[in-house]
Order: C-alpha cells, then structure tokens, then sequence
C-alpha cells in the first residue's frame, strides 16, 4: 500500500525538461505484449517509476500521428477513461482536455486536466505530443481525487514508408492510498492499452 504550436522555442524546452529527468537513469524492460515493449525506471525523489512504451506500427508515421493528435477521436484510448471532455483543440498546435479515469471499487477515481503542445519536424517528420496538468480551469470534486504529478510524451518517427517508430513516455502519480497493484496498471497496463488501440485500429486498416 502507498500514502495516474504554443511558441516552439517552449514546446522544445518543455520535451528536454522531460527527457532530462531521467537520461541518467537506465530503464529497465518491465514485458512485451502484441510487439509493444514497456520499460520504467526510477525517479529521483519521487516514490513512483516513469513508464516508456515502444512498438514499430505498420502504418505511415503520418497516420499515426494524426490518430494521436486528434482529440476529437479518442475510441482507441484506454476504456479505463470515464470521461473525456475536450476543452479546446487547435489542430497540430495545442488542447486542453479534461480526464476522469475510473478506479477499481472501493479505490476512489481520479481526475486530471491537461494542457497539450504539439510540435512537428517538417524536415524529420518527426512529431511529438507533450502532456503537462493544467491547474485551475476545472474545479476539483470531493468524490475524486485530483491528479497533479503528471506528464506524458508522444513521440512518433517514420521507420519507413508504411511504418512508424512510437515511443510513449511518462509518469503518473495517482495520489492518495492505493495498492501496489493499480500504481502498477497504470505505468504499464495503460500504455499498453492505448498503444494497442492504435495498433488495432491502422493495422486493421492497413491490412484490407
């Protein structure tokens, strides 16, 4: 038991600040499932791991990118989200989207709203979508537990011409006391999840 563009110039240093965190640290391969690899590793001072999911999806970057970025077409995310309601979305620029993510009884469910920068190599064409809290917008409710330790990092890169390179990259502190178990769920369940949704979906759709 323990006590889940704006300017470019920001968006670049917003991704350092991240990958920062934990570049001096190694990551550890936690399993593989349906080709899609999750790795954590410790963070200082904190009491929780940092999650990166890999997989190679075959579908043009392009594609995969745009599935990511669309916050209006959220089917294929993980179906632990209750609620998801989008705040404001200016296309292949920035969002803002509000998250309830329901827990498993008697945990309380946790909610999160959260700020999104998106930022496109157009000589790479290397995309990368940058999640942060966004603090104050949405009141808190005493039924859920608000999340306030979070970020979370897309990264999608042509490995080819029908393939992409995808790299999910975070870390969630749900808060308050929850079991072992669902602090695990959601540093490797989830990116599991989410990344199997896109896979799922453009594979299907690559493939008739």
């Amino acid at each position: 038991m323990r006590n889940y563009p704006f300017l470019f110039i920001g968006a670049f240093f917003l991704s350092l600040l991240f990958s920062c965190s934990t570049a001096a640290q190694s990551w550890d391969f936690i399993k593989e499932k349906d080709g899609i690899k999750i790795f954590t590793c410790k963070e200082e001072g904190k009491s929780l791991k940092s999650y990166k999911g890999v997989a190679e999806i075959n579908a043009p970057a392009e594609q995969v990118f745009a599935l990511i970025e669309d916050v209006n077409n959220t089917d294929w995310w993980d179906k632990n989200f209750r609620q998801i309601k989008v705040l404001l979305y200016e296309k292949n620029q920035r969002a803002q989207y509000y998250l309830v993510y329901a827990l498993p009884w008697p945990v309380i469910d946790r909610d999160l709203c959260v700020d999104v920068t998106v930022v496109t190599d157009p000589v790479t064409g290397v995309g990368r979508i940058s999640a942060v809290p966004l603090p104050g917008l949405i009141p808190e409710r005493q039924d859920m537990i608000r999340i306030i330790d979070y970020r979370q990092t897309w990264t999608v890169s042509p490995a080819g011409k029908e393939w992409a390179h995808v790299v999910l990259e975070g870390y969630v502190d749900p808060a308050g006391s929850i079991p072992d178990w669902i602090a695990n769920m959601l540093i490797v369940d989830s990116p599991i999840n989410v990344i199997s949704g896109i896979k799922q979906r453009l594979e299907k759709k690559q493939n008739r």
